[in-house]
């Protein structure tokens, strides 16, 4: 059926070198034995995955949430790179446990994405300034919405302790594989100020506040240098600043008069549909987290809030 459990997407080769092999499998003893939170991640990648149990054909009871660990396993420490593939947020373990396994190179963006064309909201034209209680509620009322909406939300649920990594990786899957018109809708929706009800809605939709609350608030500049830190995070940014502000160059950055022409003409963005989807992308990275220019230097607050305009602004895009 439609809704029936995927093979765990391990894409294993049969050219993986011995040495590749032994390099990972000792990656491993070094992460269970590390004290720096890895271990964590890896148990419930393997608990996920299955990967401990022998004869059991790589498959696992969630194959997306599996999939979800990996890219988490990936993100926070990289060293996992030759051992583990990432392109977006499909992943596959190429080697495992100094033992390789070999299954349909089956997808689950692509059956993900299968999913949402059977969607009705996959066939709504995109329309602004969408109502976010309207947005959820129609989401919940269509079946394969509500199914990645429900997966996306026990991870990020507010019920339990959140886990922020955790919630960045479920809410980026939720987005990227939507149609682009549902994303749209459900990223630029709004709420009037008096509605309560929309308000918790869009926090739902926006993943507040596990993905993107900190406290206390970081600076909207060490957001941006601790994504230029993340190669993920990074190559996002790039890709954002690229496709919508490209016309802010860093030159500007040191140039207060730059900085202040900038920000008190509210400042544009491009508005492309690439510069849409390229904001769309940030959805499960710190360039979503909140942030603040409170407490700077005066030297910095100009920059700051130029970022801050940059990274949360949706002006540009109504």
């Amino acid at each position: 059926s439609l809704y029936s459990v995927f093979t765990v997407l391990f894409m294993c080769f049969t050219s993986i070198s011995t040495a590749q092999t032994t390099d990972c499998l000792h990656l491993r003893e070094q992460c269970i034995n590390a004290a720096n939170g890895c271990e964590r991640v890896w148990n419930v990648v393997e608990d996920l995955c299955n990967i401990s149990v022998l004869g059991n054909g790589c498959k696992a009871e969630d194959a997306i949430g599996c999939n979800r660990m990996i890219q988490v396993l990936a993100d926070e420490f990289p060293e996992f790179k030759n051992c583990v593939c990432t392109t977006d947020d499909f992943c596959s373990i190429t080697t495992l446990l100094g033992k390789q396994c070999s299954v349909n190179k089956d997808n689950t963006n692509t059956e993900t994405k299968l999913q949402w064309s059977l969607s009705a909201l996959s066939k709504q034209a995109y329309t602004a300034n969408r109502s976010c209680l309207d947005m959820n509620k129609e989401c919940v009322e269509d079946e394969v919405c509500n199914k990645q909406l429900s997966l996306y939300l026990k991870v990020c649920s507010v019920n339990k302790k959140c886990n922020t990594e955790e919630c960045q990786a479920a809410i980026r899957f939720f987005y990227q594989n939507m149609p682009f018109e549902v994303a749209q809708m459900m990223t630029f929706c709004d709420c009037i100020q008096s509605d309560e009800s929309c308000h918790r809605a869009k926090e739902l939709l926006h993943g507040k506040p596990c993905a993107v609350t900190a406290v206390p608030p970081p600076s909207c500049l060490n957001v941006i240098h601790m994504c230029e830190e993340n190669e993920l995070c990074r190559e996002k940014y790039t890709t954002f600043h690229s496709k919508c502000w490209r016309h802010v160059t860093k030159k500007c950055y040191d140039d207060e008069a730059c900085l202040e022409t900038l920000i008190s003409g509210d400042m544009p963005c491009s508005a492309s549909p690439d510069c849409k989807a390229a904001y769309i992308s940030n959805w499960g990275t710190m360039l979503r987290m909140e942030c603040t220019c409170q407490n700077l230097p005066a030297a910095e607050h100009s920059l700051c809030k130029l970022f801050h305009h940059m990274l949360h602004s949706q002006t540009c895009f109504r």
